[in-house]
């Protein structure tokens, strides 16, 4: 079995290496040898250090290299929407299997290669697009594909837990936080992806989209990064027995008329500490699926990293060579549901609102009175200082935690708090999940 390897940064260069020092295993698991028929690369001159592989077969042309006769599985870990797309469509339809790490171009344009692969009759793997090494995808499509899936919530990427993982710890703000997780090589010198929320947005589409057998992309997850998380709030939470984690969240629900949708979103939340994921700590990933059949599961490993997600795409390779040698293919895409995606106004959450307000009386029935106005319940109110700070100075802060509604309602309290004049700020306003 002859492989076409599209990329060789940190994944690739690990792919590379782990075939070299398994061959003899993998080839007794496939029932043939994995060769590498070319890799593909930006520049062919750069050195790789001591990668074990004849340097003849980089090439700067990979349509080329997919484009061969004697190239069964294309590999692609360049990562990016185009020219990803041209080229792993052009494999599928040729019919070459794939094996993508590429969480970007499945959550924004998966239906491209899905439809490819149907008309090739490849197999499409992307176990490594989400949660690294965790196996993840493969039991959502299959070993679950009995059961019914009512929610997925999970931690998908290791930076932001590591930044709220040491907020939480030492009590540091957000920038002293990212700049630790950016010294130890966790975060990357441009941050915006993982700490505004779209890496993770990203695979909570990919993993809506095999949850709930509907095509969900990028663009219908509601996404909110930690950037605004404080160390006020973190510490908010802990005296709720709580902590902050960045979560993603899809779930199966009803519109008004009745119709089952599922929603999908990407925020930071408080969760109580007895949940399983508040454990989930520096940079770990951690998925909570919820089934009628099976109930809880949890999946939890190392959600990055060259070493983890090469194992993921080698785990991919067996499959999809084993199935070729046997002249038969895996399961195609189960989009069958076609669901709605209900907006985030209609999700059911909760909110821990602090408010900074002016400290006379009538101010409590205020604030009680835009909570009604709204129809949302509140569960508990705590009163004390503004600013934790001494009692007399005028002003007093306010911590209201709701019951749940929906998230529209919510949203619609906050901006009429906002206008309030005995409320000098809305000083927080963080999502709470897990029953907290």
């Amino acid at each position: 079995m002859r492989l076409a390897l599209l990329g060789c940064g940190t994944v690739g260069s690990e792919v590379v290496r782990l075939l070299h020092e398994q061959s003899a295993d993998l080839a007794a698991r496939i029932g043939a040898p994995l060769e590498i028929a070319g890799i593909a690369v930006r520049r062919v001159g750069r050195d790789r250090g001591d990668l074990p592989v004849d340097p003849a077969i980089f090439t700067t042309d990979p349509l080329a290299l997919i484009k061969r006769e004697d190239v069964d599985v294309v590999v692609e870990v360049v990562g990016g929407i185009e020219p990803a797309r041209s080229w792993l469509v052009e494999a599928l339809r040729a019919g070459k299997s794939v094996v993508t790490a590429n969480k970007a171009l499945l959550a924004e344009d998966g239906a491209s290669l899905h439809d490819a692969a149907a008309e090739g009759g490849a197999d499409l793997y992307y176990e490594a697009s989400v949660a690294g090494a965790i196996p993840l995808l493969r039991p959502l499509r299959e070993s679950l594909h009995g059961d019914r899936i009512n929610r997925v919530t999970g931690i998908v990427n290791g930076t932001t837990n590591f930044i709220l993982s040491a907020m939480d710890a030492t009590g540091a703000g957000f920038a002293e936080a990212l700049e630790e997780a950016t010294e130890l090589g966790y975060a990357e010198a441009d941050p915006t992806a993982d700490v505004e929320g779209f890496d993770a947005a990203a695979k909570a589409a990919i993993l809506a989209s095999l949850a709930f057998h509907t095509r969900v992309t990028a663009a219908d997850v509601h996404r909110e990064g930690i950037t605004e998380v404080t160390a006020a709030d973190v510490a908010s939470a802990k005296a709720m027995g709580c902590t902050i984690k960045l979560l993603c969240i899809a779930a199966r629900g009803a519109d008004a008329a009745g119709r089952e949708t599922v929603s999908v979103r990407v925020h930071p939340a408080m969760i109580p500490l007895t949940h399983p994921l508040a454990s989930v700590s520096d940079a770990f990933n951690a998925v909570f699926v919820e089934a009628e059949a099976a109930g809880q599961l949890m999946f939890y490993g190392r959600g990055a990293g060259g070493a983890p997600t090469a194992s993921a795409v080698l785990g991919d390779v067996v499959a999809v060579a084993r199935n070729r040698l046997a002249g038969a293919r895996a399961a195609s895409e189960s989009a069958y549901a076609d669901l709605a995606v209900r907006p985030m106004g209609e999700a059911l959450t909760r909110y821990h609102i602090s408010l900074d307000v002016a400290d006379r009386p009538g101010v409590l029935e205020a604030v009680a009175g835009v909570f009604a106005r709204h129809e949302v319940s509140i569960a508990t109110v705590r009163q004390g200082p503004a600013g934790g700070g001494p009692a007399g100075r005028g002003d007093a802060e306010l911590v209201i935690v709701t019951h749940v509604a929906p998230d529209a309602a919510l949203a619609a309290t906050v901006r009429e708090l906002r206008g309030l004049e005995i409320v000098r700020s809305v000083a927080s306003v963080l999502r709470v999940e897990g029953g907290a």
